[in-house]
C-alpha cells in the first residue's frame, strides 16, 4: 500500500493527526522499519542543545536552549513566543517533558500543502483553525518551503538574523542560488544537510552554527571535490586558492541579494517609547522594514550586502551567561577560531550583526530579560510593564540567576557563516576583487605581514615586478601567465 493511502485510511479511521498516531507507523518494528521517534528526540532541531569541543577550550553545551544572542537574547523565560520554531509542541517554560515522543510535531517539517503554521505565541501548537486530517493526509518529504518556515524567519522575523537565508529562497531563481534554483539544481535543504556517516539516521540533519568539523567548506567538497577548478581556462590559479580559502568567499559575493533587506544591527537600549497615544508604535522606512519598534528598539537592514571576512577553523567559543564582560569594549558572541598560521583555517565571509543588550553593571555578566508576558497578570514581562529592571529580575530566576537591580548597555557582535545565496560562476569574484588597493579583503587585518599586504593588493607585483602594468584589470590569473609560457603550469603556480 502507498503511502498516501495509508494515510488516508488512518483518516478513515479518524485518528488523531498528532505524532501518537504518526509514530502507530514510524517506530521500531513498524512499516517504516525505523525508530523515528528516537532519531528525532535525539536530533539538534529537537534538544535544541549542542554539545561544543572547541579545540583547546572546555566544552561547552550549546544551543538555542541556552545560548545568549544579540537579537531575541534568550529562550529561557519566553519559551511560548520562541518555541513556535520548535519541532515539538506544549514547550510553554522549564517543565516541558523532552522524553515523551506524542511532543513531537510531525506536520512542522512534512507538510506538502503549504498551510501549516504554527501559532506565534502558542508554544509549538498548531494553529487551531487548520484542518490538521486532511494536512496529514498529504504528509511527505521535506522542502525549502517546510525549513524556511523557520529557519528563514529566525529571530522575529523575514530575514533578520542570516543574511544568506530568507523567504526569497523558498522558489529563488538559479541567479540568487544555483542549488536551490528552480530553474538551477532546484535543490532541497537536506540535499546538503544530511550526515554522510554510515550509521546516520534519517534525522541527523547536519550543519550547526555552534561548531563545525571543519571551516564551512565541507559540503561543498562533498560534491565538488577540494579542488575543482581544472576544467577552467585559469583552474590552476583557483585551485591553489581552495587550501586558504572557502568555497563560499568567492561564490557568496554578496547576502541578502534576493531582494530582502537583512538586519544589521538591533539597538535594545531604545526601546519603550510609545505613541503620542500611549500605544506602542513601530516605525518603518521606505521600503516597508521596521526602523522602531516600542517592544524592541532601533534596528537598521542592508541589501546586496559584502561580507566581512575572518579566519575560521570549524571552532567556535560562545560567550556564557556567568562569562565576565568588558562593557568598554566590542563583546564577541561567537568567536570564529583561526588564523592564517592554521593549516585547517580559511578565509570566509560572514554576516557581522551587531547590536547593544543589557548586561548586569554590578556582576560585569550579561543578563536574561523576560519579555513575553506568560499571562495576562504576568507584569514582570517587558513587553506588559516595559520595566527591564523586573524584567531581567524575572529572567534570571527563571535560569536560578540573580540580577544585581544595576543596569548597563553592551555592545555585542556575532558572526553568521554565508552558505547560501551562491551566485552562478560568472558572478564569482575575480582576481582583482581581492587583489587591488581596495580590494574587498583585510590583509592587513587577518595577521599578514605589511610587505605581503601590499604585494597582496598590487597584482603586478603578485605576477612580478618585471611584468608591471602588462595586464591592470585585464589579468586573468594563470590563463594569463599561460599565454606567454605555455606548459609551464607547475613553474607559474611556484
Amino acid at each position: 500500500m502507498a503511502q498516501p493511502e495509508i494515510h488516508q485510511l488512518i483518516a478513515r479511521l479518524n485518528l488523531p493527526p498528532t505524532a501518537e498516531t504518526c509514530l502507530l507507523c514510524h517506530r521500531t518494528g513498524g512499516l517504516a522499519g525505523q525508530d523515528v521517534a528516537g532519531q528525532i528526540m535525539h536530533s539538534s532541531h529537537w534538544t535544541w542543545t549542542h554539545t561544543n569541543r572547541p579545540a583547546g577550550q572546555a566544552a561547552q553545551v550549546m544551543g538555542k536552549r541556552n545560548i545568549i544572542n544579540n537579537y531575541c537574547i534568550a529562550t529561557a523565560s519566553n519559551e511560548p513566543r520562541c518555541t513556535s520554531c520548535h519541532i515539538g509542541t506544549g514547550w510553554r517554560d522549564n517543565t516541558f517533558d523532552f522524553s515523551n515522543p506524542k511532543n513531537i510535531d510531525c506536520l512542522v517539517c512534512h507538510d506538502t500543502t503549504g498551510t501549516y503554521t504554527k501559532t506565534p505565541t502558542g508554544a509549538g501548537m498548531p494553529d487551531p483553525s487548520l484542518n490538521l486530517t486532511n494536512i496529514a493526509v498529504l504528509a511527505g518529504k521535506t522542502s525549502r518551503a517546510t525549513c524556511g518556515a523557520c529557519h528563514f524567519y529566525g529571530g522575529g522575523g523575514d530575514a533578520v538574523k542570516h543574511g544568506d537565508l530568507d523567504s526569497s529562497m523558498t522558489n529563488p531563481t538559479r541567479e540568487l542560488d544555483v542549488h536551490m534554483g528552480v530553474d538551477g539544481a532546484n535543490m532541497s535543504c537536506v540535499d546538503c544537510h544530511k550526515s554522510m556517516e554510515a550509521n546516520a539516521t534519517a534525522h541527523d540533519l547536519v550543519g550547526s552554527r555552534y561548531s563545525k568539523p571543519n571551516p564551512d567548506n565541507w559540503l561543498c567538497e562533498d560534491c565538488h571535490s577540494p579542488t575543482p577548478h581544472w576544467n577552467t581556462d585559469d583552474g590552476i590559479y583557483y585551485n591553489a586558492h581552495t587550501g586558504r580559502i572557502a568555497c563560499q568567499t568567492c561564490h557568496v559575493p554578496r547576502f541578502a541579494r534576493g531582494g530582502k533587506a537583512t538586519k544589521m544591527t538591533w539597538d535594545w537600549s531604545t526601546a519603550g517609547i510609545k505613541g503620542t497615544n500611549g500605544a506602542v508604535q513601530q516605525i518603518k522606512d521606505a521600503e516597508g522594514n521596521v526602523i522602531y519598534d516600542t517592544m524592541k528598539g532601533t534596528f537598521t537592514w542592508a541589501k546586496d550586502v559584502v561580507p566581512e571576512y575572518v579566519w575560521f577553523n570549524g571552532s567556535v567559543v560562545w560567550t556564557e551567561l556567568d562569562d565576565k564582560v568588558d562593557p568598554t569594549r566590542m563583546l564577541t558572541l561567537n568567536q570564529l577560531l583561526g588564523n592564517k598560521n592554521q593549516g585547517r583555517a580559511r578565509i570566509i565571509p560572514v554576516k557581522r550583526f551587531t547590536a547593544v543588550q543589557p548586561y548586569d553593571a554590578v556582576s560585569n555578566s550579561l543578563v536574561i530579560p523576560h519579555l513575553f508576558a506568560l499571562n495576562a497578570n504576568d507584569t514582570n514581562a517587558y513587553w506588559k510593564g516595559y520595566n527591564w529592571t523586573n524584567a531581567i529580575h524575572a529572567g534570571m530566576a527563571a535560569v536560578g540567576k540573580t540580577f544585581s537591580g544595576q543596569l548597563g548597555w553592551a555592545s555585542s557582535e556575532m558572526f553568521w557563516v554565508q552558505n547560501h545565496m551562491v551566485a552562478p560562476k560568472e558572478q564569482a569574484l575575480t582576481c582583482l576583487d581581492c587583489h587591488s588597493p581596495t580590494g574587498r579583503i583585510p590583509f592587513a587585518a587577518l595577521g599578514y605581514e605589511s610587505n605581503r599586504v601590499a604585494r597582496l593588493q598590487n597584482l603586478s607585483m603578485i605576477v612580478g615586478t618585471d611584468h608591471a602594468g602588462r595586464f591592470g584589470a585585464s589579468y586573468r590569473g594563470s590563463a594569463s601567465c599561460l599565454e606567454c609560457h605555455p606548459g609551464k603550469d607547475a613553474e607559474v603556480m611556484a
